[in-house]
């Protein structure tokens, strides 16, 4: 179907057998400092200042995946939905999936990475609520689950939106409880398609790796935001778990550094990247978009 669009929104890519299409939820915009609660901000400045970026507020882009592996068609996370009607700019996964043709109703299997708003906001919204089988199963890590349950806020403020957060899952969990299927350290959705508990930024916080064919790709989730790349120790206000979020981070940039397989991250510039060692930290190395 055609679009009135003008940016291109989404990007079909293939690992092997796997076909991956990365679909851009819009951008969200939020007070820059969410980004890094520990930095200086002097340092912070510079940095947005050096990336040509407001130094107010950060229009973070929030990336969605459709994945198709042996008959499966795997949903990743589900971008915000309407719970945030004063941001225009995002909320767009129901209208880009019409647009690529993808029925919601032919999706098989939902991934949650975790359950923060703009992962599960999506599911709540009529573009896609009332339009996904009314059994699909969604895969999400136990410790997930169990966290939200009882969440505890008393480590950081949530970017000052606990509240958004709690609202939001008590609402998923009240419309999917019987749809949920939780793991404990990884479960493979559909061939060569595989969920990782990772914890950090959530305590049931998971990645998606996809290999095939000897090609691999690997979904973070919230492992890695933008500003990690040159600053992997700064804290996103939204890490449940602050140091624990930079171990896992390093130790996800460093393999894919090794490996040169490409990534997708929740909040990095769409569509993809891949990563490089620079000294102590790290470099962003953006996709050459092959047309």
């Amino acid at each position: 179907p055609g679009s009135d669009e003008l940016v291109p929104s989404r990007y079909a890519l293939r690992v092997g057998e796997i076909d991956v299409l990365v679909i851009s939820d819009g951008v969200f915009p939020l007070p820059a400092t969410t980004l890094a609660t520990n930095a200086d901000p002097a340092d912070l400045a510079a940095w947005l200042h050096d990336g040509r970026q407001s130094p107010d507020v950060y229009k973070w882009p929030l990336n969605v995946l459709v994945v198709r592996s042996g008959g499966r068609t795997v949903l990743i996370d589900s971008g915000v939905g309407s719970e945030f009607p004063d941001f225009p700019q995002v909320g767009r996964l129901a209208t880009r999936l019409d647009a690529a043709g993808i029925d919601p109703a032919s999706v098989t299997d939902v991934v949650l990475t975790h359950l923060h708003v703009d992962h599960v906001g999506g599911l709540l919204a009529d573009g896609l609520r009332g339009r996904l089988r009314p059994d699909v199963p969604i895969h999400l890590a136990a410790a997930e689950a169990e966290f939200w349950a009882s969440p505890d806020f008393s480590r950081n403020t949530f970017g000052g939106f606990p509240d958004v957060l709690r609202s939001a899952e008590e609402r998923f969990v009240d419309l999917y409880r019987s749809q949920l299927r939780p793991f404990e350290k990884e479960y493979e959705v559909a061939p060569g398609v595989v969920i990782q508990r990772t914890g950090g930024h959530t305590p049931g916080h998971s990645v998606v790796r996809m290999a095939s064919g000897g090609d691999r790709l690997t979904f973070v989730g919230d492992a890695v935001f933008q500003d990690h790349f040159d600053r992997p120790d700064w804290y996103n206000a939204f890490d449940h778990d602050p140091e624990e979020a930079v171990r896992v981070r390093v130790r996800l940039l460093r393999e894919l550094a090794a490996t040169r397989e490409p990534l997708v991250a929740a909040h990095v510039s769409f569509p993809y990247a891949r990563v490089a060692v620079a000294g102590d930290v790290f470099r962003w190395v953006p996709a050459i978009w092959e047309y």
